[in-house]
């Protein structure tokens, strides 16, 4: 591929660290989420959509990362088409009055591409063996 080819090719970074205000209001609205994706329980998918509820009940980054979508942030900018994305989420020790909060050299540099089929997938999204939950698109 030649430069002027990679060149219009792009990819953003963007940490947040998000406070989870109402646990109940995460999970209930993820599990809604769920439900209009997988449809009436039972049928092919049902011990998948019941290992994500159990997910989103207990976890709030797992409630967190099932309803984002990089797709919804980037699809009213126009010129621009999203190709691939991954994100993920987890529960971070944070506090807001430390000045030295905001470490963001504390995360990895690079992407852990492990295809290893750790956890059920779910709208791309594969559970960690750490915890934490990425979803791919």
């Amino acid at each position: 591929m030649s430069t002027s080819e990679t060149s219009r090719y792009v990819r953003l970074h963007v940490e947040m660290v998000l406070e989870i205000t109402d646990a109940d209001a995460l999970s209930g609205t993820a599990l809604e989420s769920l439900a209009a994706e997988y449809g009436e329980p039972g049928g092919d998918s049902a011990e998948e959509r019941t290992h994500a509820e159990t997910a989103v009940r207990e976890d709030g980054a797992e409630a967190l990362a099932s309803l984002i979508d990089p797709f919804d942030l980037v699809s009213e900018v126009p010129g621009v088409e999203l190709t691939q994305a991954s994100w993920s989420s987890e529960s971070i020790a944070y506090d807001p009055q430390d000045p030295d909060g905001w470490d963001l050299d504390d995360g990895d540099d690079e992407e852990d591409d492990d295809e290893d089929g750790a956890g059920v997938p779910h709208n791309g999204e594969e559970n960690d063996d750490d915890g934490s939950a990425e979803r791919r698109a």
